[in-house]
């Protein structure tokens, strides 16, 4: 019984690890404390292999509990209830909670609140776009993070990070904000900008 309280644990483990470089931004915007967001993003290349775990090692577990019990000739008392740890309602709940933590990066974004302000432009000559280059982002919760954080900015029109391409795409109001600016609160999240251009 041992065994399977430590494959249950393993198949928990490996699913929050998969899915620790997504959750971390999340957690630091709870915290307060943006900076740390990018921690885990070195997990994201391991990502599928982790998911290939808690799959196998969870499997596993079900195949244990499922197959059918070898009788025994015995006259002894085997009719003990076991304890809900090594119940099938509790590896359906690990099983479930698994799935939760899996799917994180897919659902990550319902926890950023919509920052975004109606602006006023002044003037349309002030308005202009450009486009980051950003590392260390992996899954859409870095995205919202990093629009997150530039919304917070004055005359922020529109922000549109991408972690497929690697960069993000800010529309803004010269007159009251700065690519200075919006690169200092891109990297506040701990994701880096690595380079910048205009688009016109």
């Amino acid at each position: 019984m041992k065994s399977e309280n430590k494959l249950l644990g393993a198949g928990v483990l490996t699913a929050i690890t998969a899915s620790l470089c997504c959750i971390t931004p999340v957690l630091a915007l709870i915290a307060g404390t943006s900076g740390i967001a990018s921690t885990f993003s070195w997990i994201e290349p391991f990502r599928p292999y982790l998911i290939g775990l808690t799959v196998l090692v969870l499997g596993f577990a079900w195949y244990q509990k499922l197959k059918p019990k070898k009788e025994i000739d015995c006259q002894c008392e085997t009719d003990e209830k076991p304890k809900f740890i090594q119940s099938k309602t509790f590896l359906g709940i690990v099983t479930v909670f698994a799935v939760v933590m899996l799917a994180f990066p897919y659902y990550s974004g319902i926890f950023y609140t919509n920052t975004e302000k109606q602006i006023i432009v002044v003037d349309k000559s002030d308005i202009k776009t450009v486009q980051f280059k950003i590392n260390g982002m992996t899954c859409t919760g870095c995205e919202e993070h990093v629009n997150h954080e530039v919304y917070k900015l004055d005359g922020i029109i529109n922000s549109k990070a991408s972690y497929e391409n690697g960069n993000a795409t800010i529309e803004f109001d010269q007159a009251k904000t700065n690519e200075m600016e919006i690169e200092k609160a891109i990297n506040s999240t701990g994701y880096k900008v690595t380079d910048k251009k205009e688009i016109y």
